[in-house]
């Protein structure tokens, strides 16, 4: 096993792709070979239609800690950061948004700056009661990145992004729950089960469906109500014409289980 693989670890069970961040000695903190190996995960589930529900987890006690400053702190010239950023971050924020499968963050402990990040670019975050959420850029200096400003300001809030991302404190899982940022809250020890029973759910939705519905929600971020209208009017049309709408149709009208 390269230092790539242990440092990622991917399964594939039932439809279920698993992604496992496994550095728990630095809570999971991000390094390009890291970044590199979720980027190959992640194309690879967007092309594979035996795919179809996206998992992404971790080891040890913290979901993840963000960028390992460790690498890059004898490298942060803006010239380097900007560069960082162009080819590493941006690209994995991205490709996990844009994901056409339906993906799952499961976190445990801390999710920090890039590593909340990567929660936030999940359409679902399923939480122990132990996971804590922290802007941290403002504590170095820093401005929020991989997606923070985008995400947040939608999620909870114009008014709350701001006091996160200025003031940089923690945020535990009951006040991110009450703000709609968690999808489902449990104990730590059932993390997994409900993080199971939901990626289950979702690879046995009609994938298609999943993907156009997908697309209808991000873009609507930025039409105008007469665009979202058309919009909706093509990707009905596209769905009408899938063996996903045939089939479950056919099972409604018969009354049976698609």
């Amino acid at each position: 096993m390269t230092q790539k693989e242990d440092e990622v670890w991917i399964r594939e069970e039932a439809g279920i792709q698993e992604i496992i961040l496994n550095r728990p000695s630095v809570l999971n903190a991000l390094n390009t070979s890291m970044i590199q190996r979720l980027l190959d995960a992640l194309e690879t589930a967007a092309k594979n239609p035996a795919i179809r529900c996206v998992v992404i987890a971790s080891n040890g006690k913290g979901f993840c800690a963000g960028q390992d400053l460790k690498e890059v702190s004898d490298a942060l010239s803006p010239g380097a950061v900007e560069e960082h950023m162009a080819q590493y971050y941006n690209p994995l924020i991205s490709q996990l948004y844009l994901c056409p499968k339906p993906t799952i963050a499961s976190i445990q402990g801390v999710a920090a700056g890039a590593g909340m990040s990567l929660a936030l670019a999940c359409d679902f975050r399923v939480a122990s009661t132990e996971a804590k959420f922290v802007q941290a850029f403002v504590n170095i200096g820093l401005v929020p990145d991989s997606g923070s400003t985008y995400f947040l300001p939608r999620m909870v809030g114009l008014a709350k992004a701001l006091e996160w991302t200025l003031l940089g404190d923690m945020i535990d899982a009951q006040q991110a729950w009450q703000l709609g940022l968690i999808t489902a809250l449990g104990a730590p020890s059932d993390l997994g089960p409900a993080t199971w029973g939901l990626a289950t759910r979702l690879a046995q939705a009609p994938s298609s469906t999943i993907a156009l519905i997908k697309q209808a929600i991000h873009q609507s971020g930025h039409n105008t109500w007469e665009q979202q209208l058309t919009l909706e009017q093509q990707l009905q049309k596209l769905a009408a014409g899938t063996t996903d709408h045939r089939q479950r149709l056919d099972a409604f009208l018969h009354k049976e289980r698609p």
